[in-house]
């Protein structure tokens, strides 16, 4: 049997791989955990880990740079991230060694939507202020509240999520309203309209864009400037989508009512603190995808992928298929 590194910390294992997952994987390979309590995030301590490994099943957390590729154990002929994100992988440096690089589906499309649409109820009808009141002992004021039925739901970004969300919000009644300039929305009871009118009528913003050079601060002061001031914004992409001090500006001014955000710019991608804090935002620390359902899904995607590579064949995935020619080793093709 190959020998496999899962990069997981014991707490990662436990929510983010599963005993089911973690039982199939050591039914093909010799399987290494990480014990030393923490995340492996500098290129000497993976390297160290890794030493005698095949492949690596990686988390989302643990970084792979061109210093680890430049030093990865001659063995190492896959690098597989238990996440679709793969921003922290330095593909060319391992497509220059001849290692595999894949990815996992998002398997966390339902979960993932059904928290945006939580967000909405909370925001439009004050559900964390009237507890935090009622948990330190006090009567809350009673405040108008905004429904989902009749109310105009924005979606920047129309891939999967955006779609499920999209049929979400058009069940609740909701006027549905999507950007995306590579997609032609076909979907009944969605309307497909530019940038700017999607800030300008939604009552709720839901950003689901695609986080890359081109996108960064999309969410900035001008668009906070084009929404209404009644209506809030939501985050349940990545953070470094948003301009996070014109996110602040907005909320101070009264440019919108109020956010809702399950990532941001701190560490592994959540919130950073100064706006989570704030009484006008709901936020959570990037959990929209921690479900057990959602978890095993991206799991059994690299238990798959290490079935395929140990029968000689490419698995789904690949980031580099045409440069991996370390999995000569398995028989692959």
């Amino acid at each position: 049997m190959p020998t496999l590194l899962l990069t997981h910390t014991p707490d990662m294992l436990a929510n983010y791989y599963g005993p089911r997952a973690l039982a199939s994987l050591r039914a093909l390979c010799d399987v290494r955990l990480n014990e030393t309590g923490r995340v492996l995030d500098d290129a000497a301590a993976l390297t160290e880990a890794a030493k005698g490994c095949a492949i690596i099943v990686s988390d989302r957390q643990t970084p792979a740079p061109a210093e680890f590729f430049a030093q990865a154990p001659s063995e190492l002929a896959a690098f597989l991230r238990v996440a679709v994100d793969i921003r922290n992988i330095d593909v060319p440096a391992a497509s220059k060694r001849g290692i595999l690089v894949t990815h996992a589906t998002p398997g966390f499309i339902a979960s993932v939507a059904e928290q945006a649409i939580g967000y909405m109820i909370d925001l439009g009808r004050h559900t964390l202020d009237y507890t935090i009141e009622y948990r330190a002992g006090r009567d809350p004021e009673p405040r108008m509240g905004k429904q989902l039925s009749g109310a105009t739901l924005g979606i920047l970004g129309y891939g999967a999520i955006g779609e499920h969300l999209a049929r979400l919000g058009v069940a609740f009644g909701m006027k549905v309203i999507v950007s995306d300039p590579f997609k032609t929305v076909t979907e009944p009871g969605v309307q497909q309209d530019s940038f700017e009118n999607v800030l300008a009528q939604s009552d709720f913003v839901v950003c689901l864009v695609i986080a890359n050079e081109q996108t960064e601060n999309l969410m900035n002061a001008s668009a906070f400037a084009r929404m209404k001031k009644s209506a809030f914004f939501i985050n349940v992409s990545r953070g470094n989508l948003v301009d996070e001090q014109a996110l602040a500006h907005a909320l101070d001014t009264k440019i919108i009512a109020g956010a809702a955000m399950d990532v941001g710019r701190a560490a592994d991608q959540k919130p950073s603190l100064f706006l989570a804090s704030r009484a006008d935002v709901v936020a959570t620390p990037h959990t929209a995808g921690l479900t057990p359902d959602a978890a095993e899904h991206q799991a059994f995607d690299t238990v798959n992928q290490v079935k395929e590579i140990l029968a000689g064949r490419m698995p789904p995935g690949a980031a580099n298929a045409a440069a991996a020619h370390r999995l000569s080793v398995f028989g692959s093709r």
